[in-house]
């Protein structure tokens, strides 16, 4: 019984001092840890590496426009218009050069000119860039212009609210020829106006003429593209912008105008076509240009700068 006794009482570890518990440890190991994540998601890993990496660039890249989809990639053919192009300063990416060219002085302007602009410079055989330019005659030189990045209607108006100033804005209704839209966007810069809004479809856009046209003020004026015209002026309405439609028939003549020197929307139609229906019911006045000459009608880029001044000088 002794003996017993003793192995009852005998010590089963050398440890001396209180026992502790796992307190649960060893079971909660024991547990599964969930899916294995993903190797993006697992540090050290290479695609790991490689994700932080790209969302590194992404976070130095500006943040896009609110505007809708950008235009398409523009290509300017033959010397004498890339020269021109470049000299106004229309924003090409690249210079095409054939190879083996025969250097003319235009050649050289052009080669100096991308140069000095920062462009990249590309020597191509002649099939590739007839094949780019679709067989026209490019004479050796093509220059590429990215798609422009229009703004969005809504962000002429805040633009010139944050500025503490009242929005000067033209509209562009049905006007197709891009040097009409080069001239209207001139003439927004020169008389201290906020942007042009154009429609998205069946309208002139902002092309390498355009941007010829205007004389370089394209750089410093946005042009907005509205998805809907009439949706466009009725949100600058809301926004306390008055809609000011020029039409032959218009019931006031400009000097009449008593909402020129507050905010808004000066809208110009085609010059065979006017104002569409639609847009000239949205109008809060329809004005028109007295010409003692009797001529019928002004272009676009002619009539918006007459009112543009006389917005200005009441500004003034």
């Amino acid at each position: 019984m002794a003996g017993n006794s003793e192995r009852r009482n005998r010590r089963t570890s050398n440890k001396k001092g209180a026992q502790v518990g796992s307190g649960g440890k060893r079971r909660r190991s024991l547990e599964g840890k969930g899916p294995t994540p993903p190797a993006s998601a697992r540090k050290g890993h290479v695609k790991n590496r490689v994700a932080n990496a790209k969302a590194k660039q992404s976070a130095k890249r500006p943040a896009p426009r609110r505007g809708g989809a950008k235009g398409t990639a523009e290509l300017v053919v033959g010397r004498n218009s890339v020269v021109e192009a470049l000299r106004e300063g229309v924003p090409a990416t690249t210079l095409y050069v054939q190879q083996f060219i025969d250097s003319d002085e235009r050649v050289r302007e052009a080669i100096q000119l991308a140069t000095e602009g920062g462009l990249n410079l590309l020597e191509a055989p002649r099939p590739e860039l007839d094949r780019m330019t679709n067989g026209l005659n490019h004479q050796g030189l093509v220059a590429q212009i990215p798609p422009y990045d229009y703004a969005h209607p809504e962000d002429l108006a805040a633009a010139a609210f944050d500025a503490g100033e009242d929005p000067l804005i033209v509209a562009l209704d049905g006007v197709t020829d891009p040097r009409n839209l080069g001239a209207v966007v001139r003439s927004v810069s020169a008389f201290g106006g906020h942007g042009v809004v154009v429609p998205e479809r069946r309208a002139a856009g902002m092309t390498a003429g355009a941007w010829k046209t205007s004389a370089g003020a394209a750089a410093r004026t946005p042009v907005a593209r509205a998805t809907n015209m009439t949706r466009a002026l009725e949100s600058y309405q809301k926004a306390g912008l008055t809609v000011v439609g020029l039409a032959a028939d218009g019931e006031l003549e400009l000097q009449d105008v008593a909402a020129l020197d507050g905010p808004v929307v000066i809208v110009v139609g085609s010059e065979g076509k006017g104002l569409s229906r639609l847009v000239g019911e949205t109008c809060d006045v329809r004005v028109r240009i007295p010409m003692p000459g009797g001529a019928e009608s002004l272009n676009a880029g002619v009539a918006a700068g007459v009112v543009l001044w006389e917005a200005a000088r009441r500004r003034a």
